[in-house]
């Protein structure tokens, strides 16, 4: 029985040994196996790339303004009266010089009946003097050939003529001479007050020339102030209270005053076409840089620059926005990858490459310019290369990867 204790006993430990050593195989190969697994999974790791190429760059920058008039401007009155006659109303569409209103002005049909009537007395008065001067002139010279006469005869015979009666026929050429030199004085007097009354009644016509209220150009009346009947005060200044009768804007040329930073307005170019964009509108039109103050404003660090767009039709509003890209740099065929293709840190970048045969490898790079969607690779870089594209973070130097060419979308747009 003692024998067949033991046998058992030492059967038992077997199989509990066997047991164990099952266990441990089990594990280690467990082990093995998602080791194995991880390997695998790390070198098959799918990475999506694209081949470094060619391509043309344009640097822009875009700003948003609102559309303002060409030109806008509240017409007044130069002179005061009643509104006598509005013609326009707010949305009509004016041509220079077209009429807007008449002002009725009585006094000065007055002011003009009476210049008039000074210029007719006063050449009334000028043929009146020249009748006077032509009968003093008569008067002179029969007065100097009385006196030549009367002196030759004391000359012929001294003493026969009394010194009296000499005395008094020279002052009689000397007073039918001052006759004539006031007769002319009264012409040229009664001429300069014509003159004068000429040039008043020319004021008074240009006066009333101002009652008939016209379109300085060619636009829009967008507020109209008056009504008939309205007192229209004279607007002397441009800062005058004087009430305007209506505003009109120049709307078939509109301005968008940009604001440009002070990094970008050395590249500003006058005379360069834009495309404007419209959101509201969704729509796109063409513009131009027309102009710019060529100075930066301290406060704002930006240089105010202006697109002209033409609106002929009208299509487009004051006070809309819209949006322009200014063109400031465009390098044509140069080496570019998409920038989610870049990683930066401070001033440092670098890319993904994969080698052959799948073997990732970290490149340090010098950038150039930078578009929305791709940037320059100046150095560090082949042409053909393939860079990963998207999530770098993880990516180690020399780790197995599976490349998969990507579809980059959004091609640049050409240069103009």
């Amino acid at each position: 029985m003692t024998h067949a204790r033991s046998v058992s006993i030492i059967a038992g430990a077997a199989v509990l040994l066997a047991a164990s050593l099952g266990s441990c195989a089990r594990r280690d190969s467990a082990g093995a196996m998602a080791k194995a697994a991880a390997a695998s999974e790390e070198t098959n790791q799918i990475v999506p790339v694209v081949k470094a190429g060619r391509t043309g760059l344009t640097g822009d920058i875009t700003l948003t303004a609102e559309f303002e008039p060409f030109q806008e401007v509240d017409v007044m009155s130069k002179v005061a009266g009643y509104l006598k006659e509005i013609k326009v109303d707010i949305g009509d569409r004016v041509q220079e010089g077209q009429l807007l209103a008449t002002l009725e002005i009585p006094e000065m049909a007055d002011d003009l009946t009476k210049a008039a009537a000074t210029i007719d007395q006063a050449e009334a008065d000028a043929v009146t003097a020249r009748d006077e001067l032509q009968r003093a002139e008569s008067a002179h010279n029969i007065a100097q050939l009385y006196a030549g006469r009367i002196e030759n005869v004391a000359k012929s015979e001294p003493g026969l003529v009394p010194q009296q009666e000499l005395d008094e026929v020279h002052s009689r050429d000397l007073q039918s001479e001052a006759q004539v030199a006031a007769a002319k004085s009264a012409i040229h007097s009664n001429e300069e007050r014509a003159r004068v009354a000429r040039a008043e009644e020319a004021h008074v016509k240009t006066l009333l020339k101002y009652t008939q209220i016209t379109a300085p150009f060619t636009g829009v009346v967008t507020k109209r102030y008056a009504n008939t009947g309205s007192m229209i005060q004279a607007g002397t200044a441009s800062q005058s209270q004087a009430m305007p009768i209506v505003r009109l804007s120049q709307n078939n040329l509109l301005r968008l005053v940009l604001p440009v930073p002070e990094s970008a307005a050395p590249r500003i170019r006058v005379g360069e076409t834009v495309d404007v964009r419209v959101p509201s509108m969704n729509r796109t039109f063409p513009g131009r840089v027309a102009r710019s103050t060529g100075k930066v404003q301290e406060s704002t660090r930006t240089m105010d620059t202006e697109v002209d767009v033409p609106n002929p039709s009208l299509t487009l509003l004051p006070g809309l926005y819209a949006e322009v890209d200014l063109r400031l740099d465009q390098h044509d065929n140069v080496l570019a990858v998409p920038l989610d293709a870049v990683e930066r840190t401070g001033d440092t970048a670098r890319v993904y490459t994969v080698q052959e045969p799948g073997v990732i490898h970290i490149v340090p790079v010098t950038l150039g310019l930078e578009s929305s969607q791709r940037v320059e690779i100046r150095s560090g870089l082949q042409e053909g290369e393939q860079v990963v594209v998207g999530r770098l973070a993880g990516l180690k130097e020399g780790q197995r990867v599976h490349a998969e060419p990507a579809t980059f979308e959004g091609p640049e747009k050409p240069g103009k």
